[in-house]
């Protein structure tokens, strides 16, 4: 079956680094279109950044320049390279997978930024 487990979240302090992995099993990781995604309490999920299975990249306006997504189609992990950390960064981090019409997401992992 389909398993997007997430890991490399924690506490940090305002203006540090954190790099999330996702690795991915049961499909074809290197047709899959992947993406990051995060909910702060009491907020919508929003879309942080995304990397297409050509490696083609998008990012919130929020992150650019400070987050960088990249994929390894030989380990089937997608990363997400986080730095500058703020404050308003926290939240719960989630991988997502989209093959066709199919999409997963992961289990999540928390991501808290301390001021």
């Amino acid at each position: 079956q389909v398993q997007l487990v997430e890991s490399g979240g924690g506490l940090v302090q305002a203006g540090g680094s954190l790099r999330l992995s996702c690795a991915a099993s049961g499909f074809i990781f290197r047709l899959a279109h992947m993406g990051w995604y995060r909910q702060a309490p009491g907020k919508q999920r929003e879309l942080v950044a995304r990397i297409t299975n050509s490696g083609a990249t998008n990012y919130a306006d929020s992150v650019k320049g400070r987050f960088t997504v990249s994929r390894d189609n030989a380990k089937n992990i997608v990363y997400l390279q986080m730095n500058s950390l703020k404050p308003e960064d926290t939240a719960v981090y989630y991988c997502n997978a989209a093959v066709t019409i199919n999409t997963w997401w992961g289990q999540g992992t928390q991501v808290t930024v301390s001021s």
